[in-house]
């Protein structure tokens, strides 16, 4: 009883995301712009179509502003939390958490690709934790569509030393 009514609460569902990403397919489609930025940050490793979509919808500025001025938008610049003399750590926070949420799940999937496997490897080893790498990795990424946006290509990150 209980099973069956909530297998046709989840079909309906999965039927209302499928009627929502064709809409975002079409107005994509519609505008010639934003097919191209698409095409630009699907091109980029770990980027793949809900978060382009996220992107699109959520960071009109991406391609427009500087490097730290889209890593702030997406809440992915470290803020210090200094008073007087103390020195606390740094940690992202405010932004539009959509966006960073994201771009945390791109960089969770952009480090099983090359380039950004070889710096994820890098900052771990180096005593860096897990998810603080993976942090900076969604930043350098968001950094690379900015730049990617702007030019209308995406260039691929080279490989660090």
């Amino acid at each position: 009883m209980h099973r069956r009514s909530h297998l046709a609460v989840i079909a309906l569902l999965d039927a209302q995301i499928r009627t929502i990403e064709r809409r975002i397919e079409a107005t994509v489609a519609a505008d010639a712009a934003l097919a191209r930025q698409r095409r630009v940050l699907r091109a980029a490793p770990g980027i793949g179509p809900v978060a382009a979509s996220v992107l699109l919808a959520s960071l009109p500025e991406l391609g427009r502003v500087s490097r730290r001025a889209i890593a702030a938008l997406a809440g992915l610049a470290p803020i210090a939390r200094d008073s007087g003399l103390l020195r606390g750590r740094r940690c992202v926070q405010g932004g539009r958490k959509r966006v960073r949420d994201a771009l945390y799940m791109a960089a969770l999937a952009a480090v099983r690709t090359t380039p950004w496997k070889a710096l994820f490897a890098t900052m771990t080893t180096a005593g860096k934790p897990a998810k603080l790498s993976l942090i900076a990795i969604a930043r350098k990424l968001l950094v690379t569509l900015n730049v990617a946006i702007r030019t209308g290509e995406y260039q691929p990150r080279p490989a660090p030393p």
